[in-house]
This record gives structure tokens, sequence and C-alpha cells, in this order.
């Protein structure tokens, strides 16, 4: 048998397909393997390219192919699909990666470190505590307004209503949906500790990363924004420039252009959406202290907000943000504050 030279592996939870082909692109390699067989296979086989899928688990599998001596690249699923030949299984999506990785012009996502991905993985759970908590609240106030007991918006309505559960001589409540309601109140508390203490261990990793403290001095990026933009992105070099990050992250117009006529239309949205909640709303933050000082120390901001709605202006700044923070990353340097206008 010729030897493997590239392997595409269709990543699963159980059965995992191999596609192996040799320096002339002769498959000589179509096999399956179980979740106990992969290591092993791969650990006979020669110093080889091997091509995944970034999704569930990949980042995982990379790391220990490679440390067998293999060079691993993982794609973003998007890219792959177009190789696919007919219908779709995990042998024909295995050939279809086999055949993606060694594109020239393929794009690939760096691989994760541990770290990193605990310090998203912090955010992922942060992210969940905060769902939870809003439809706790919606909860609370749904079931009280059953029974005419509307409080304002607000943390200072929630208190009004917090208070109304747990006066007992509060004769508007019934017993039966007392009970029930002081049951969503405690789970209420439970999640507002965890919240807080997710803040706290972000805040910790954010202080002991000498990056994460440099991203934190850009206008509208806090240790939430920094630590997220540290662990997103663990190889700056891995874009060729700020706008590639940016585009990566769902900030950039999409095109529809043909015929030599450029079409931008809505931001592609395409990229981590996490990421890009969290920098609009650092980009919104800079925008409502700016009108609050006229845009003085801000020019470009200032004249971006006389000709366009603040949101699309908030879009606009949270791109540069990105950009910044590419560069910054890129080159090790530290956020330099222009110049105000006279």
């Amino acid at each position: 048998m010729s030897e493997v030279t590239t392997i595409g592996l269709d990543l699963a939870k159980s059965v995992f397909q191999v596609h192996g082909i040799d320096a002339s692109g002769k498959p000589v390699v179509r096999r399956q393997l179980r979740r106990r067989q992969v290591l092993a296979f791969f650990k006979k086989l020669p110093p080889c390219l091997v091509g995944m899928e970034a999704c569930a688990t990949s980042h995982y599998w990379a790391r220990e192919i490679a440390a067998l001596g293999h060079e691993v690249r993982m794609m973003p699923a998007r890219y792959v699909k177009p190789y696919v030949k007919r219908n779709k299984n995990d042998a024909a999506d295995a050939e279809a990666i086999c055949e993606a990785v060694a594109r020239p012009t393929m794009r690939f996502v760096p691989i994760k470190t541990p770290e990193q991905q605990s310090v998203l993985m912090l955010h992922r759970t942060r992210a969940l505590f905060v769902r939870q908590r809003t439809a706790l609240i919606n909860a609370l106030r749904a079931h009280l307004a059953e029974f005419g007991i509307v409080a304002g918006v607000g943390r200072n309505g929630l208190e009004k209503l917090l208070e109304v559960i747990a006066d007992e001589q509060d004769e508007r409540v019934p017993p039966a949906a007392r009970d029930s309601l002081l049951a969503l109140r405690d789970q209420l508390v439970m999640v507002r500790q965890q919240i807080l203490e997710a803040d706290r261990r972000i805040l910790a990793w954010h202080r002991a990363s000498e990056v994460s403290r440099r991203l934190a001095e850009i206008p509208g990026v806090g240790p939430l924004i920094a630590t997220a933009l540290v662990a997103a992105v663990p190889d700056p070099h891995a874009f060729r420039s700020g706008r590639d990050l940016s585009a990566w992250i769902g900030l950039v117009p999409r095109e529809d252009s043909t015929g030599g006529k450029h079409r931008p239309g809505h931001i592609s949205k395409a990229g981590d959406r996490y990421l890009r909640r969290l920098l609009v709303v650092g980009a919104l933050s800079v925008i409502r202290r700016a009108k609050q000082t006229d845009c003085k120390r801000r020019p470009w901001l200032a004249a971006l907000l006389e000709r366009r709605p603040t949101k699309l202006a908030a879009i606009a700044l949270a791109n540069k943000i990105a950009r910044i923070a590419w560069a910054m990353m890129a080159h090790g340097t530290c956020y330099q504050e222009p110049q105000p206008t006279t």
C-alpha cells in the first residue's frame, strides 16, 4: 500500500470516518474508526497532513493528533461543504475534508489551547446564566401581573416585586402562587451569585493576562471583551489584517457585487455572534459617553453620527475596535488615544 500523505477525518461522537490519499492523490485508506481506535490509528501512521472540520471536540482531537507528529489543519464546515459530491454521508464528508485541506487558498482555524477553551467556556457559562436570569425575571413579572401587581422596569422595579413576594401579609398573592414565586426568587438569587462568581473569575484571568490588560485600554473594551478576544483569537497572525478579523467576527458588509458594480449590504453576521454582540455593546457605551462630551475627543465618530443613525454608527465603531484590537495583538503595541480637534 502507498504511503498516506493526506487524511480527511470526519469527527463524530462514536464512529469516525477516515479518508486517506497518497502523494499522487489516489485513495489508499477508507475506513471507520471507533472512538478508542482513533489515536492508535494515527500513532501507527508516518507524519502526514490531517484535515478536519472545526466543530465540537475538534480542538481536542487536533491537539492530540498533532502531539503524535502530524500536521493538523481545521477548516470551517461551510468551506468544506462545496467539496461534498452528491449525497451526504460520513464517507463523502471525509473525502471532501481530504480534498479541501490541500487547497492552497483554503482558510484554516487556529487550534486553541485548553486554557483558551476554558476561558471561552467561562464566557459561555456566564452568558447562559444571564439568559436564565432574564427568563426568571420575566417569569416573575408575568406571574405577578396575573394578580394585578406590576412594577417599573429595571432593578428598582424588580426589587419591589421581590418585596411583595416575601411579604406574607400581602393578600394580593394567594398562598399557592406565593410558593411558586418564592421558588423562582430563590433560583434568581442563585443565578445572580453564579454570574458574580463568573465575573470574578473572568476579572482574575484578565489581570493575569498582559495582552488582555493592554486591550482593555481601548475605549469600549473592558475585561469581558478583552478576555473574550484573547481567548477567541489564539493567533492574531492568522488574519492578514484587522479587516480580516472584523470579517471573521461578522462586522463587515455582505457583498452582492457583479459586473464591476460594488453592492455592499447589511453586515454578514457570519462569525462569532457572542463576540460581535460584546463589541457592539461596547461601541454603544462609547457613543453614549461621546454624546455627553460633544464628541470633541473623537472627531471621526462625531462626523459619523452626523450622517448615520446611532445603531449603524455602533456597528462601524465596533468594526474599528476589532481592527484596533488586531493591531495591538499582532504588533504588541499599546493603545494611543487620538488627538482632540481644536
